[in-house]
């Protein structure tokens, strides 16, 4: 009798732990999901933020979303820390250069493809690391040719569409005008290394060939001819763009929204600019850059933070933030919209032609383990090749050296 006691008492005392555990679990799903989001220098665009950030969490009222802006100059320090810790942000903002430092470190969430559909193919394939996707792209810019139609027309050409052409625009513009043709900032970040893949030249076997050689010797005879200003191997595209709008320089490989900096800045410039498609090199595609989002590998809350990113760059949405700001989608649908098709001044036409130039990236360029090495190596081998510190060919070939072990540390 004892024991069937103690067996109903066991029983009782069971299905109540069962039960309180059961409880416990429905309440703890019901209670909101909270996902942090970082952006990088967006707080202009609060109110655009908070708008989406309210549509969502109204669509998906068990998720609540914390919205953090983060200085641009602080965006890759704090990220690094963050994701190394066990309570890193659900998503944040970055630039691929740093987020396939990340991927190469281990702390993303690898992106299924499946969920990128709409996305623009070419930027999807460019985005890949090791074969795999680690980011979602949210918006991209892709530098066309600005260029003053008074000075073109006084020194008598027509303006150069390929890097190939420059020498000779160069030193005709100088003779006949006094200016310079452009300023190229060729090691600022990875300038050369785009230039270099629209040659096919972006791998240790190739940056040692012949024509890689040529390549760098026609730079370096411009740069000692003085048809590039000496301020060519040391500054910025923000360099580049003073001297544009003082009139120093013809032509310049800038984004569609500098066209305002210009227009307010520079008016009577701004009078006589005309655009064009970006130079190219033999192989005839485009470059571009983009900012992206990633997912910490340790975010509490992944899928969730997935579903709102894929909310935040819908066709709705991008068009909407396009529209303020002017740079350009990343998804094929809103590429195709009326906004990216609009001739009707300056700026439109500017516009119209970075989007169009998104369809021909192929073949793309592709971030490398220890990419940002890489682009140091590249650059400092401009400088030393333009200021004559050697002969371009044995330099290039220690960068083939150094390259190859760059990739397969």
């Amino acid at each position: 009798m004892k024991k069937n006691i103690l067996f109903i008492l066991f029983i009782i005392i069971l299905t109540a732990a069962v039960s309180f555990l059961t409880f416990y679990k429905v309440k703890k799903l019901d209670e909101p999901v909270k996902i942090t989001f970082w952006t990088l220098q967006m707080n202009d665009y609060a109110d655009y933020f908070n708008k989406i950030i309210t549509r969502y969490e109204a669509k998906n009222p068990n998720v609540k979303v914390e919205w953090i802006d983060v200085p641009f100059s602080e965006g890759e320090k704090r990220t690094l820390a963050a994701v190394l810790t066990d309570n890193p942000p659900d998503l944040v903002n970055l630039n691929p250069d740093f987020s396939a430092i990340l991927a190469q470190k281990g702390v993303l969430k690898e992106i299924p493809e499946d969920r990128l559909e709409g996305f623009n193919k070419e930027i999807l394939d460019t985005s890949k690391f090791d074969e795999k996707l680690y980011i979602v792209p949210w918006y991209a810019t892709s530098a066309i040719t600005i260029y003053n139609k008074k000075l073109l027309s006084d020194a008598e050409i027509i303006l150069p569409e390929k890097y190939d052409d420059l020498s000779g625009a160069a030193k005709t513009v100088k003779e006949k005008t006094g200016k310079y043709i452009t300023l190229i900032p060729l090691t600022e970040n990875d300038t050369t290394v785009k230039i270099l893949n629209k040659y096919g030249l972006n791998d240790p076997k190739n940056i040692k060939s012949k024509q890689a050689v040529n390549l760098f010797e026609k730079f370096r005879t411009m740069y000692q001819e003085e048809l590039l200003p000496p301020e060519t191997i040391t500054q910025t595209h923000r360099e580049a763009l003073e001297k544009y709008m003082s009139g120093e320089i013809v032509m310049l490989q800038a984004g569609a929204n500098f066209l305002n900096m210009i227009r307010d800045n520079a008016p009577d410039v701004f009078k006589n600019t005309e655009v064009s498609y970006q130079m190219k090199g033999s192989l005839g595609q485009n470059d571009f850059s983009l900012m992206n989002f990633v997912i910490p590998l340790k975010s509490k809350n992944p899928d969730a933070a997935l579903d709102f990113c894929l909310f935040l760059t819908n066709d709705e949405n991008q068009i909407e933030l396009a529209r303020m700001t002017n740079i350009l989608a990343t998804r094929d649908n809103v590429l195709e919209n009326e906004f990216y098709n609009d001739d009707k001044d300056l700026i439109s036409k500017a516009r119209s032609i970075s989007a169009k130039q998104l369809f021909n990236l192929e073949p793309v360029l592709r971030q490398n383990q220890n990419q940002k090495e890489i682009n140091n190596l590249i650059n400092t081998a401009v400088q030393r090749i333009l200021l004559n510190k050697g002969k371009a060919e044995d330099i290039l070939n220690q960068v083939s050296k150094t390259w190859q072990r760059l990739i397969t540390k």
